[in-house]
């Protein structure tokens, strides 16, 4: 069960995100971003040993707000291999020197994702200790997806991350394609295997969702 703690980040996770947004394929706006955390959930690392975070964040930067998906993993320590990963590094008033990395790079969250998938994990709320998130909603038809840890080196070592204008895929050793919407917007799942979906507070004020991530099967 992640712990959370209610203290001081330098810089902040937004910060991060301002620098690290406009380096990315699917960033749409044209200079620095103006962010706001509008909401995402938390996914708990077994080992105890990551944080695990996805966050909403808004970017009221261009002429209409733009909300964005960011997957992010906490580490105390460098993830081996995971340089071009890096999101920022944070020092937190708890614990210390933290590394910030752009989750689809980072096996655990990987894992912890496709067991949502497979309801095998719980999402939890983004802010509170032990307090599952009702709001986030999952799916998945078809076979079992990895689950144990030599699955998971598996697919560290084979996968293949891409990136284009609307997302980042996975493509996993069955053929499966796990895609990550980093531009969220209301869509129908069908067709696909399996979707995770979320909710985040929209500008004007509403409450949106949208799905965050999805499967297609070979």
């Amino acid at each position: 069960m992640a712990i959370i703690h209610h203290t001081t980040l330098k810089p902040t996770k937004l910060d991060l995100l301002t620098t690290w947004l406009p380096t990315r394929p699917w960033y749409t706006g044209t200079g620095t971003p103006e962010l706001t955390k509008a909401g995402g959930f938390r996914l708990d690392d077994p080992e105890g040993e990551v944080g695990i975070e996805f966050m909403v964040a808004v970017d009221s930067s261009g002429p209409e707000p733009v909300a964005y998906l960011a997957p992010l993993t906490y580490r105390a320590a460098p993830l081996p291999g995971a340089d071009h990963a890096l999101v920022g590094t944070m020092e937190h008033g708890v614990l210390g020197p933290r590394w910030a990395y752009d989750g689809t790079h980072d096996p655990v969250l990987r894992t912890e994702l496709l067991a949502l998938f497979e309801g095998r994990t719980q999402a939890q709320a983004q802010s509170l200790t032990d307090t599952p998130d009702h709001e986030v909603t999952h799916a998945c038809t078809g076979p079992a997806l990895p689950t144990g840890p030599a699955e998971v080196t598996e697919v560290t070592e084979v996968t293949e991350v891409t990136e284009d204008q609307d997302g980042t895929e996975l493509a996993l050793p069955d053929g499966t394609v796990l895609r990550v919407h980093r531009r969220p917007r209301p869509t129908d799942p069908e067709g696909t295997a399996g979707h995770v979906s979320g909710a985040w507070d929209a500008p004007d004020g509403t409450r949106a969702r949208a799905v965050f991530a999805a499967l297609r099967r070979p």
